[in-house]
């Protein structure tokens, strides 16, 4: 399956034509329908619709629809109507004419301060009293499955972008934990060496001679117990598991957004522990690198579904 980013945008618009038997009866079919869908990160599934008056009535169809496809994000869906009746206008007929002459004189009779009816407001009236409603919802049903196709397919190709990027991400975390491996070995031998220097200079012994058994004891309990407080290697195969895991899910696609999370949270534990056993500037430098990677997988994160 791919990974899908919560950030998408489709737009797609429909003429619809009416045909000589609907233009006959009068039906207001020559108009044009735009459907718009913008989506961006969330937690959870926020469906907001703008649809104009005669389209309420498609909202609950429009959001199974939308469910259907979509598990995360919020998802706003627009919905425009704009008529082509510049180009269809009729000529009113001769009962419509008479029937708003005959109105007008009676308006004019109480009221001798009214204006005339103008051609506009003639034609304006003439094509409500003409038009009879007609319904959009199945044309706005294909039309939004239309829209609803391009939006996942935007949020298909923003997902194997940020895949990519993560997968990189993820591979240089393994290379800095590579890199703290062989460090806590050195560092143990370091301290022990510099604990034998200070034992020897408190005794004043001369360098050919050589130290007590007590003290090379006492040199090996102490890098011990230091070997002990600096070991990194559960934190650094806990980092290997979580990013095993990691590519794992990018690998499968699906519904990952949530579970990519709680692994990023725990990946940044581990640095964190790598960064308090710190003995070294090396080390110090590599768990600091390490939280930049984390940080920049999380930022990411919260745009896959």
């Amino acid at each position: 399956m791919s990974v899908y980013s919560m950030t998408g945008y489709a737009a797609v618009q429909s003429n619809t034509a009416a045909s000589g038997e609907q233009e006959q009866a009068g039906t207001d079919t020559n108009t044009r329908l735009g459907v718009e869908i913008r989506s961006v990160n969330s937690r959870f599934l926020d469906l907001a619709f703008r649809l104009p008056d005669e389209l309420r009535q498609a909202e609950p169809a429009l959001r199974d629809l939308l469910v259907a496809k979509l598990k995360r994000g919020k998802v706003e869906m627009r919905v425009s109507i704009e008529s082509a009746s510049a180009s269809s206008l009729k000529a009113p007929s001769s009962a419509t004419l008479q029937r708003l002459g005959s109105l007008e004189d009676s308006i004019k009779a109480w009221l001798p301060q009214a204006a005339a009816l103008s051609v506009a407001d003639v034609l304006r009236i003439a094509t409500n009293e003409d038009k009879k409603p007609h319904d959009y919802s199945e044309d706005l049903l294909k039309l939004a499955k239309k829209a609803l196709k391009d939006l996942l397919a935007a949020r298909e190709r923003e997902g194997a972008r940020l895949k990519l990027m993560l997968v990189d991400r993820t591979a240089q975390l393994r290379k800095l934990s590579e890199l703290a491996v062989p460090m806590v070995p050195k560092l143990v031998e370091q301290q022990k060496a510099r604990f034998l220097e200070r034992w020897q200079e408190a005794m004043a012994l001369p360098d050919s001679k050589a130290l007590p058994e007590a003290a090379q004891d006492r040199a090996l309990a102490e890098a011990t117990a230091f070997a002990i407080r600096i070991d990194v290697a559960e934190e650094i195969t806990r980092l290997a598991s979580h990013l095993d895991e990691i590519d794992r899910l990018l690998e499968g696609g699906g519904e990952l957004g949530k579970r990519l999370d709680f692994l990023i949270q725990e990946l940044h534990r581990e640095a964190n522990t790598l960064g308090s056993k710190s003995a070294s500037l090396e080390l110090t430098r590599i768990s600091v690198d390490m939280k930049v990677l984390i940080e920049q997988i999380r930022e990411q994160v919260q745009n896959i579904e």
